[in-house]
């Protein structure tokens, strides 16, 4: 697929200046996640590790719904689909878990690109529809054929990946190796972002007639936009799986979608660094909260409603917001 002729003026919401800060961030951040859980003891290395898986299925939902405009229901399904795909194969075939890695995400790009052909014909609501069914679909499969998914028994025993002969089994050990990976995922990321290709996601997103006017094959980008976020879903289910060292269907239900899909608006839809707000706010704050004993989940669910109320554009916006109102102050007092 050839770059698509758009010009500079469709940007993306974030112009290439600060794309740059948002690839500074993402380093400096992965540097600090490094060494953050030492002394934390292995629950809270273990919600950091959780974070971060989260954040790489976020991001997917992200390109798909921030950049590329296309609703979905269906991320938390493709995270079960890697997260069974890796625990399958390396569990009952003794495939390792790179090749694992690799595979669950040509399954889900595969899988994510039969189901973006919907999207040709549909959008908004409609679509959103036809995602909710693929997602309750998955579901019943992995729920009901025990013969391959062990059904509601779940699959048990799965074993952590070496990293160049390094036994990862240990919390920190492991959390290190999914801050190396989510990097790359993030990197990779950021550099579609900034690419034709990011351009032509949001001039999709923004208007489908102008896109197509500016010569974008809108097709071809609407199921690259679906089978690319898929993959990242599969990814997310790859370091998912050996993180909880045993899987059942329950995480990977349509409530689970929503919540993915409430990380994206809370985080900022469209940022670069909104999937991992958004990550931080469904997967880390709950447990800050605990300290209110029952509470804690009616707590949690009125700053998430609060935030929405106050800045729809999630907390990425709101920064943004500030900032810009920050630099006209700025500005004007020369």
């Amino acid at each position: 697929m050839s770059a698509p002729a758009v010009q500079n003026s469709t940007a993306s919401r974030l112009p290439a200046r600060r794309i740059d800060a948002a690839l500074v961030a993402l380093v400096l951040g992965a540097v600090i996640l490094w060494f953050a859980p030492v002394g934390m003891g292995r629950y809270g290395t273990y919600v950091l590790s959780l974070w971060l898986v989260m954040s790489i299925g976020v991001m997917g939902l992200n390109l798909t719904l921030g950049y590329a405009g296309q609703s979905s229901l269906a991320q938390a399904a493709f995270t079960g689909l890697g997260a069974y795909a890796t625990a399958i194969l390396t569990t009952k075939y003794g495939v390792s878990w790179y090749a694992a890695f690799a595979l669950s995400g040509l399954l889900t790009f595969a899988v994510g690109l039969l189901l973006g052909f919907p999207a040709l014909r549909v959008r908004t609501h409609y679509l959103a529809f036809v995602t909710l069914a693929f997602s309750t679909l998955i579901w019943l499969l992995i729920r009901n054929e025990q013969w391959l998914t062990g059904g509601v028994y779940g699959i048990s025993n799965i074993n952590r990946p070496d990293f160049f002969g390094i036994k990862l089994f240990g919390a920190l050990e492991f959390h290190r190796f999914v801050v190396v990976v989510t990097l790359i995922l993030s990197l990779k990321l950021w550099w579609l972002v900034r690419s034709p290709w990011g351009r032509a996601f949001t001039a999709l997103r923004e208007n489908p007639v102008r896109a197509a006017s500016l010569g974008i094959d809108t097709r071809a980008y609407t199921l690259l936009a679906f089978a690319i976020g898929s993959a990242y879903g599969g990814f997310a289910g790859s370091l998912y799986a050996p993180l909880v060292e045993f899987i059942d269907p329950s995480p990977f239900s349509l409530s689970q979608s929503l919540f993915l899909l409430l990380m994206v608006v809370a985080g900022g839809s469209g940022y670069l660094l909104g999937p991992f707000v958004g990550a931080l706010l469904g997967v880390v704050l709950p447990e800050w909260l605990r300290f209110a004993g029952s509470l804690y989940l009616i707590i949690f669910a009125t700053i998430v409603l609060a935030l929405l109320v106050i800045c729809p554009q999630g907390v990425c916006g709101l920064i943004e917001r500030g900032w810009n109102a920050l630099r006209r102050k700025t500005g004007g007092a020369r």
